[in-house]
């Protein structure tokens, strides 16, 4: 089980640094048309998308991949205390 746990909080670390590159790209003119871009965007819109529609843009500014991460960090310190409370 402890194996299974740290193997999820890795590909939570992961997709979390897959999000920040793709929010980065969003800096840089046609940064997201290239292929690394599309690649990201295959992989991180679907998750971005339902807190898109649930947190309104500030003017110009998109908050909701802070929510989006927010939820990614309840999710690791829930399976943290998942392998503390089945060890």
């Amino acid at each position: 089980m402890e194996i299974v746990v740290g193997l999820l909080m890795r590909l939570i670390e992961l997709y979390s640094w897959a999000l920040i590159i793709y929010i980065l790209m969003s800096w840089f003119p046609n940064a997201r048309e290239t292929s690394i871009g599309r690649f990201l965007a295959r992989i991180c819109e679907p998750y971005l998308e339902p807190f898109r529609k649930i947190v309104p843009p500030l003017g110009m500014i998109d908050i909701s991949p802070l929510v989006a991460f927010l939820v990614l960090n309840l999710a690791t310190r829930g399976l943290s205390q998942l392998a503390i409370w089945v060890i």
